[in-house]
Formats: structure tokens, C-alpha cells, sequence
């Protein structure tokens, strides 16, 4: 009986392997991409695939909205470079939409390897549908993964873009669903003092003191 194949995955908290990798904007080292921005790292199964092309069409419609998040795009698949510089051509005069964010041509999958890509349970020559999130100082803050099967959300992708920079920004967590200008959840009170201020302040919404809302 074969041993099941052993799959490196990179964690919540862990530095976002360094790479160097060829894409379509040309040779890319990654500790050097998109300095002081977070980046949205992504695999697809392949080019000139149906799911896929509306996923990267997805990505490049809205770019925009990613950019104003102080966020690049960074994808990839295991195909050549000429064959990714061929499917966004194709996609250009077929839609005119056009990929402009870098797609990293992994034909050898050496990052498709260091980020836990490649699934033996889905296929062991196309990456899943993973997603990276990843921050300024190169942490991993947030990962995806999608079947091959399964178009991701984009509005999911970008809730949770804003939602770990505000996180980060107020140093508060964020419940159930939250959407910008939603209730945020309070720090727990970590004296008694706290917990006496806690219970005696009428401006938060509290089912208890260790659960405490308030909109920002």
C-alpha cells in the first residue's frame, strides 16, 4: 500500500515562502513584489479553462477594488509562460478583458509545492483554487481553498481584505458577517477595572462583558 504524499502547507502566521518564478510581466522574486502593499496570491487548474477564465476575468474586472485595498494580484498555474501569454491574449480579443496582474508560470511546481497547491486527492499535475492573503511584512494572514470544481466569491475575497486591515487597524475582532461599518467585538476586559468599565458603559452592546459590541 503507497504512502499518501506528503503536502507542504504553509500557515496562518507563517512568512510567505520566497520564490523566484517567471509570469507575464516578466521575472518576479517574491520577497521583493508589491513592497509596503498585501497581496492576494492565487493558483487556477489551468489555462483556457471555462471556471478559470471567469475567475481571472473576475479578478482583472475588479482590480480596481483590490487596489484601493493597497492590494496586488498575483497568480498562477502550472502551464508554460507562452501558454498563459497566449490565454490572456485570447481572453483580450475574445472579451477585451485583459489580465494585467503578474501570472507566474509554475511549469516545474516549485511554488505550487511550497504553498500546498497541489492536492494528491484532486489531481497531482494541476493546482487547486488556493488563495493567499498576505501582508506587508510577508505574513500569511488568511488562506483559501477551493475545488477545482467551485468558482471562488469575490465579494467573500474582498469582505476579508477589508475586514483583517481594519482588524489590524483597530484592534478589534469582527463577528459573524461583518460588513464595513458593522459592529465590531471589543477586547475583553483583562483587569477588574476593565470589567467594572465594561459593565458600566451604556454605549456598547452587551450580551455579557465578555461579549461586547459597538459600530466604529
Amino acid at each position: 500500500m503507497s504512502a499518501t504524499p506528503q503536502i507542504s502547507m504553509p500557515s496562518i502566521g507563517s512568512p510567505a515562502p520566497d520564490f523566484e518564478a517567471l509570469s507575464t510581466t516578466g521575472p518576479l522574486k517574491f520577497s521583493d513584489f508589491a513592497p509596503g502593499k498585501w497581496v492576494v496570491f492565487f493558483s487556477h487548474p489551468a489555462d483556457f479553462t471555462p471556471v478559470c477564465t471567469t475567475e481571472l476575468s473576475g479578478f482583472a474586472a475588479r482590480q480596481a477594488e483590490f487596489a484601493a485595498l493597497n492590494t496586488e494580484l498575483l497568480g498562477l498555474s502550472i502551464d508554460s509562460i507562452h501558454a498563459h501569454i497566449a490565454w490572456v491574449n485570447n481572453v483580450r480579443e475574445k472579451s477585451g478583458v485583459y489580465f494585467r496582474f503578474p501570472i507566474i508560470a509554475d511549469i516545474d511546481m516549485k511554488v505550487a509545492h511550497l504553498y500546498g497547491m497541489l492536492q494528491p486527492g484532486a489531481s497531482e499535475t494541476a493546482a487547486v483554487r488556493a488563495v493567499f492573503f498576505i501582508d506587508p511584512s510577508h505574513t500569511i494572514r488568511l488562506i483559501m481553498y477551493y475545488p477545482m470544481s467551485v468558482g471562488r466569491n469575490l465579494d467573500e475575497m474582498l469582505r476579508c481584505l477589508e475586514a483583517l486591515q481594519f482588524s489590524d487597524e483597530h484592534r478589534v475582532s469582527l463577528p459573524l458577517g461583518w460588513q464595513p461599518g458593522g459592529k465590531v467585538i471589543l477586547p475583553a476586559p483583562k483587569t477588574l477595572d476593565q470589567l467594572d468599565a465594561r459593565l458600566a458603559d451604556e454605549s456598547v452592546e452587551k450580551m455579557d462583558f465578555y461579549l461586547a459590541l459597538k459600530r466604529m
